[in-house]
């Protein structure tokens, strides 16, 4: 009779418990993670406040300036007096010019002494590529003396905003982009080029207050063929010529100048300019176009850099 041999006894204790936690869920200094949530979600909140701020700030700045600009225009704006347009003061005018003036005004219709306007488009961000953006504006025209102020918002794909004001106001132009309000992009301000080529954009810009085109106003017309004429305007010591072309129904279609220098690099450059005008429609008894494409005519051919249209008109007719 044979005996089995038992097997040797583990006398030894049994494994702590901790041994079964798998490693990857065990927990791993969770204060230092809780600490550096607290001060992400802290500099997360500090970088929103900062540029809150900055945001208000350029605003507050931007206001400022504009608002300054606007009390210089009110300043050198004639008093109102009442003045209504008769067509007697057509009749030695070059017969294209009659017929468009015939057909933008009514009989008696009153002068316009300013206009607030407000306007939506794309404008092209780059003198050399298509790099189109959509803006936002608002505009202040005064005709005694002629001026205006032009306050854009410009969106770019970054989610800032470029502000940029064009004026003309008591002779001297002006031309002035900026980031935010708070950082300046160049522009030009003063009464040499930039001044000339500022009241040329207020006299194109004739053609949404037409009354500014009457020869009461202070404009001369010349024909050059039967669907072209000759405009001058002298404000001060600046006379300006712009060349208006009217369609086959009599309205302005085209107006252009050899007279305008382009904005490029900071340096004001001679460069022929234009603008498209289309879709008529009246306004406190005016046909005026609703929509227009501004370009610069370079030696490359045309580089459009404005499109928009008219969003509101308000006038100032003293009656």
């Amino acid at each position: 009779m044979t005996t089995e041999a038992k097997p040797p006894q583990d006398d030894s204790p049994p494994p702590p418990l901790a041994h079964f936690v798998v490693p990857s869920y065990a927990p791993s200094h969770p204060k230092d993670k809780f600490a550096f949530l607290k001060w992400l979600v802290i500099g997360v909140l500090a970088c929103f406040a900062t540029a809150l701020v900055l945001s208000l700030w350029g605003h507050s700045r931007w206001v400022h300036g504009i608002n300054t600009r606007l009390q210089a225009l009110e300043a050198v704006t004639a008093a109102a007096h009442p003045q209504r347009y008769d067509d007697e003061e057509l009749k030695n005018l070059p017969p294209v010019v009659r017929r468009y003036l015939s057909q933008a005004l009514n009989m008696y219709q009153p002068i316009v002494r300013g206009v607030y306007m407000e306007q939506t488009g794309t404008m092209n961000m780059s003198t050399r590529t298509e790099q189109w953006q959509p803006f936002t504006a608002r505009q202040r025209v005064a005709t005694k003396r002629p001026g205006f102020v032009w306050d854009a918002s410009i969106a770019t794909p970054y989610g800032i905003t470029v502000r940029v004001v064009d004026a003309y106001v008591a002779g001297v132009g002006s031309l002035q982009p900026s980031l935010m309000g708070l950082v300046d992009l160049g522009g030009a301000q003063g009464t040499g080029d930039i001044a000339r080529g500022e009241l040329i954009r207020y006299f194109a810009e004739s053609v949404w207050y037409p009354t500014a085109l009457l020869p009461s106003q202070g404009v001369s017309w010349k024909a050059v063929d039967a669907q072209t004429a000759q405009a001058t305007l002298t404000d001060g010591p600046r006379t300006v010529t712009l060349l208006f072309v009217f369609n086959a129904d009599g309205l302005v279609e085209r107006i252009s100048s050899d007279q305008r220098s382009a904005l490029v690099d900071g340096v004001m450059v001679a460069m022929p300019w234009e603008v498209r005008l289309s879709n008529y429609q009246r306004h406190s008894g005016m046909l005026v176009p609703q929509e227009a494409e501004v370009a610069w005519l370079a030696p490359s051919g045309p580089m459009p850099y404005w499109r928009g249209k008219l969003e509101k008109l308000d006038y100032d007719m003293p009656r």
